[in-house]
């Protein structure tokens, strides 16, 4: 019964009886473990984030109890316990988001549990650091206690007197009850210390004797017995070596930060390969990175090795996550391994979750051909500060090389491709990167010259496609004439703004546009894609360049793609393809401008079309039209009763215009210069039709004058009787007629099935007319011009053919 009662109950009110259990990381940072020995003072950092609640927060230092307690012994408020009173204080840095108690005068009383933290004793935020003071070797006895850090030298100074002067001396370490023999004066060197120790005596008249030893080891610590002489008379001596382990830097880094280790090894390893390893639960350290160009795959493009003087080196490592966490060992060691016996110095690195920074993509994706934009970070209070983007090389250990930068610095060979934009701004600025290629895979840091922190990472990934946005890659501007650029845009981009802008060095400045209605570009796309329009007015010289169109929602960039416009003056009769395209420019730059058009001129030096006169392009010729037969021509119908000019007029006058001047044919380089493709057309025009005039007059006059001969000899016999009405069966030729003279009309048939124009000879009788409409004085007028031009040419036709007959 109780226990149905508890499952009811827990159903009723699971929050209050069952809490959720939270995973929560303490932001606050401190030292794990700090040792010291007794007489010495000791310092501990301890670190939290720097929001403007915490920079005002209590600070405090407390033991821990049995229990569980922390008795604060020292706070920021200005107390301090009767045990540090006069030894110990604690002082606060805002600025850097830490706190530092410093503890003098330490017993061996001091060592135990801590806590460092912020907020009330116990229940705000801490951090646990253990304290350890042992004893010092030098207080208990006279023996000489030699202190050497690990992996550094010592040097073990043995006295000895003048009467063991010329005697053989020694140093031998201590192991249970026996002195292994390490080195002497005879020469003999243990096999452990052969490449490490050296013995010296500097002359006869010194009583000291020296021992080197290179290389120190965590096995080197002990007790070394030095002795000159192998008698009862020997002089001896101790001496205790003392081997350091380095303690470990402190490193308080945010997430999706950057963190620098700046390693110090010495001089005496300047020119020696240097590492950087993480040791994981006290295991191996693996090597994260080294001067010879070994990288761990987990900070692949996010780390750098930075060699600086005095074999000063420092490591990068950007764009930090939740496992970077951890110890970090950086060394010198000829192989660039980690190896003991080796100088090193050791770092732990604490990583914030609670970070300021924003959360932005680790990889960006762009199709060949296409663009990517890139969002970086920096910290607004670094709104001024010099912002730019660089290309990590993996060649390289030290090397991230500007591409471009917000003062206006760009790289050559990213011209027109590359532009950092100060928008959005408030903490983050944007870099496009368009008409990429496989080449530029790879990774890119954000890096400013404010706080370092922010320097981040991204990864670029160019996949297979096509980009989004169409537009030719390069266009040609005449120079004082108007110029139209269109841009298509599919439907996805239907809600975002767009834009055209003009690049340079600077960024991209925009331009207005217009919108041109839908666009017919895409397949399977509706009225949402558009057509986008930059218009100049009259182009000039300083409109040449790079422009760019593309979409934006708000101060959010997406696509963009390149187009570049060469101005050109047109010069008459000049093919303005036949000079330099890429005048001054390198030949990288102008095959990047004009991928499809561009061809080593064989002559000159330069680049230049291929439809340059001066190189031969046999494919231009079968770009000229061919002459139309005449059975291809339109026919008229009889009922139309308009003139048909001479069909060759019309074949030989559409040559001419397509190979002088219509769309896309290639303009003769060598005609005059003063003869255009318009004149020429006109003058083929004109000289036909003037010689068809002159025949008409010619025609037209023999027949008047035939006309009046035969009126005539009907005007002098009429008297007669005998006139037959067969002597005018003809009569309706010579009538009073206005087109007098003319051919038989054109009637159309059908043969075959196939409608083909026939001209009758045979006499028929007049059909009675049917009722026209009235028709205006102009469109008459219109009818007689183009039917005597028809009569003309039959006329003209038949005088050269047969000559004048009688009626």
């Amino acid at each position: 019964m109780s226990r149905l009662f508890l499952a009811c109950l827990l159903a009723v009110f699971p929050a209050r009886l069952v809490p959720a259990v939270v995973s929560m990381k303490s932001p606050i940072f401190g030292p794990e473990e700090v040792a010291s020995v007794e007489g010495r003072s000791v310092s501990i950092t301890c670190y939290y984030p720097s929001t403007s609640v915490n920079r005002h927060t209590r600070k405090y230092w407390c033991r821990q109890g049995a229990r569980g307690h922390c008795t604060t012994l020292i706070s920021s408020g200005g107390y301090v316990s009767s045990d540090y009173m006069g030894r110990a204080n604690l002082t606060n840095f805002p600025e850097s988001g830490t706190f530092v108690v410093d503890i003098s005068h330490l017993t061996r009383n001091d060592s135990g549990r801590y806590k460092c933290g912020l907020g009330i004793s116990s229940r705000g935020l801490n951090f646990d650091v253990s304290l350890v003071v042992s004893q010092d070797p030098a207080q208990t006895s006279d023996v000489h206690v030699y202190p050497v850090e690990l992996g550094r030298t010592v040097t073990i100074n043995c006295p000895f007197t003048k009467a063991n002067s010329q005697k053989i001396k020694s140093l031998c370490k201590k192991i249970g009850q026996t002195c292994v023999q390490i080195i002497d004066s005879n020469g003999y060197k243990s096999s452990a210390y052969a490449e490490r120790a050296h013995l010296s005596i500097l002359g006869t008249d010194t009583s000291v004797f020296s021992v080197v030893i290179n290389q120190i080891k965590l096995s080197d610590a002990g007790t070394y017995v030095c002795q000159a002489g192998d008698d009862a008379k020997a002089d001896k001596s101790n001496a205790v070596l003392q081997v350091l382990e380095p303690e470990p830097e402190l490193i308080y880094g945010d997430l999706r930060s950057s963190v620098t280790f700046d390693c110090t090894l010495g001089p005496e390893v300047a020119n020696m390969a240097k590492f950087l390893c993480r040791q994981k639960n006290g295991k191996a350290c693996d090597v994260v990175i080294n001067t010879l160009g070994k990288k761990a795959q987990d900070f692949q493009g996010r780390i750098l090795f930075q060699a600086k003087t005095n074999g000063v080196v420092s490591v990068h490592i950007t764009s930090l996550r939740k496992e970077d966490a951890g110890r970090y060992v950086c060394g010198a060691q000829p192989e660039g391994e980690p190896q003991e016996g080796w100088p090193v110095q050791v770092w732990q690195l604490f990583v914030n979750e609670e970070t300021a920074i924003p959360a932005s993509p680790s990889v960006v994706k762009g199709v060949e051909g296409g663009s990517v934009t890139v969002s970086c970070p920096y910290n607004p209070k670094d709104a001024n500060s010099l912002k730019y983007w660089c290309r990590w090389e993996e060649a390289q250990n030290g090397r991230c090389p500007q591409l471009v930068q917000s003062q206006g610095l760009v790289k050559e060979q990213y011209e027109g491709r590359l532009a950092l934009l100060a928008e959005p701004g408030n903490g983050t600025y944007t870099v496009i990167l368009n008409q990429l290629t496989d080449q530029d895979a790879g990774f890119y840091w954000c890096v400013t010259d404010g706080d370092s922190r922010w320097t981040s990472t991204v990864e670029l990934k160019v996949v297979g496609g096509e980009p989004s946005l169409k537009a030719p890659k390069n266009v040609t501007a005449w120079l004082g004439e108007p110029f139209k650029l269109s841009c298509h845009f599919p439907c996805k981009f239907y809600s975002f703004e767009k834009y055209w802008c003009k690049w340079s060095n600077k960024g991209c400045s925009a331009l207005p546009t217009q919108d041109d209605g839908p666009s017919q570009a895409f397949v399977n796309c509706d009225q949402n894609s558009q057509i986008v329009s930059l218009n100049l007015n009259t182009v000039t010289k300083a409109d040449e360049g790079w422009y760019w169109c593309g979409v934006k929602e708000a101060h959010r960039y997406g696509e963009t793609v390149a187009v570049y416009v060469a101005v050109e003056n047109r010069v008459k009769g000049e093919s303005p393809r036949a000079r330099p395209m890429c005048p001054g420019d390198s030949r990288e730059n102008c095959l990047r401008k004009f991928p499809s058009r561009v061809a080593p001129d064989p002559v000159q030096k330069g680049w230049r079309s291929p439809h340059d006169p001066g190189i031969p392009n046999e494919a231009l010729l079968h770009r000229l039209p061919k002459l139309k037969p005449l059975s291809a021509l339109p026919r008229v119908p009889r009922h139309q009763n308009k003139a048909i000019p001479d069909p060759r007029f019309f074949a030989e006058e559409s040559a001419v215009k397509d190979a002088a001047g219509g769309p896309g044919a290639p303009i003769d380089p060598g005609r005059p210069a003063e003869l255009g493709g318009s004149s020429k057309v006109l003058v083929s025009t004109l000289v036909p039709l003037g010689l068809v005039l002159a025949a008409g007059v010619v025609a037209i006059g023999v027949v008047r004058a035939r006309h009046r001969k035969n009126v005539d000899r009907i005007s002098i016999r009429s008297y007669r009787t005998d006139i037959s009405m067969s002597d005018f069966e003809n009569s309706r030729d010579f009538e009073g007629r206005d087109n007098m003279g003319a051919s038989p009309e054109a009637q159309e048939t059908s043969l075959g099935g196939k409608d083909e124009f026939a001209t009758t000879t045979e006499d028929t009788m007049e059909s009675k007319e049917t009722k026209k409409a009235k028709r205006s004085s102009k469109e008459e007028a219109d009818e007689a011009f183009t039917t005597f031009l028809l009569q003309a040419n039959n006329l003209a036709s038949a005088a050269t053919q047969d000559g004048p007959k009688e009626a």
